[in-house]
């Protein structure tokens, strides 16, 4: 009989996944290295499975560990969960909070469900919409919390995430070799005028509008069809796409920083609860590397 896995062994593994470094794991978890190498061994023992290759430089994920990455998290996540829905006391009243689409179908969605499930007597109301209008509306009083992007300093709040913007490209069809190269923009957006075709000009990469639209999935649509490269978030590249790379003459856009915003006229325990499941759900995502 195969002995069974661990939740401790998940986390630790999880620690290590997430920085990249046995030491920084060890700190961010409070134990030696050594103990953490020891749990790293045998929860290799008990999966008959290498999880990292080892380097000079740290830790990388094997194809087994990638696979185990997106199990642990989710089987963490549900303990925590399931913990935090016993442990909470009942929290009661309003929160607004206002989320980009990019998390609204990835991040956020469970943890926004089970927060619900466990107060049932706070109403929440959420608003998916541009960063620009998020804030807005939290200077108009009509918005609690709001994770936003933040594209240039300061940065004013929370930060959750750093979440590179990229140009996504297909990948069957090699539409970003055509020359002049068909793009996909937010049709109102003053970001893709500086950042995204910003990034074209400053790179002298010849382009025309071949899509418009006022949404991320209308931007994923024109990447995945073919139809243009699409400037994305790198976490929310979808599958048949990839990102461009600077060798091949598409750098980075920009360096998003995902923040997490507050109205400071408004504050309460449903509030305050609001906003560490937010904070605990970008937690597993770590920092990207740019």
């Amino acid at each position: 009989m195969n002995p069974p896995l661990d939740s401790d062994l998940l986390r630790t593994f999880l620690a290590v996944a997430t920085t990249g470094n046995v030491t920084r794991a060890a700190e961010k978890i409070g134990r030696t290295q050594s103990a953490v190498s020891i749990q790293i061994k045998r929860l290799e023992e008990v999966l008959g499975e290498s999880v990292f290759d080892r380097g000079s430089r740290g830790v990388t994920l094997t194809p087994q560990g990638q696979t185990l990455l997106v199990n642990a998290n989710r089987i963490v996540g549900l303990l925590d969960e399931t913990m935090a829905s016993i442990r909470a006391k009942p929290l009661g009243g309003p929160v607004r909070i206002g989320l980009p689409e990019e998390y609204g179908y990835t991040v956020l969605p469970r943890a926004l469900a089970a927060f619900a499930s466990q107060h049932p007597q706070v109403q929440v109301t959420v608003k998916c919409d541009y960063s620009a209008k998020q804030m807005a509306a939290l200077e108009a009083d009509e918005l609690d919390l709001a994770v936003i992007f933040n594209w240039e300093p300061p940065t004013i709040g929370e930060v959750l995430f750093v979440d590179p913007t990229v140009w996504v490209t297909s990948e069957v069809h090699c539409v970003h070799e055509i020359t002049p190269v068909p793009i996909a923009i937010y049709q109102r957006s003053d970001w893709c005028q500086k950042f995204a075709i910003g990034s074209l000009d400053r790179n002298k990469i010849n382009y025309r509008v071949a899509y418009s639209c006022d949404t991320g999935g209308g931007l994923k649509i024109a990447a995945v069809s073919g139809l243009a490269i699409a400037p994305l978030a790198r976490s929310n590249i979808p599958p048949g796409c990839r990102e461009l790379t600077e060798t091949e003459g598409f750098p980075v856009i920009d360096s998003s920083n995902v923040v997490l915003r507050r109205n400071p006229r408004m504050t309460s325990p449903a509030i305050e609860g609001m906003a560490k499941v937010i904070r605990d759900a970008f937690q597993p995502m770590g920092t990207a590397v740019l």
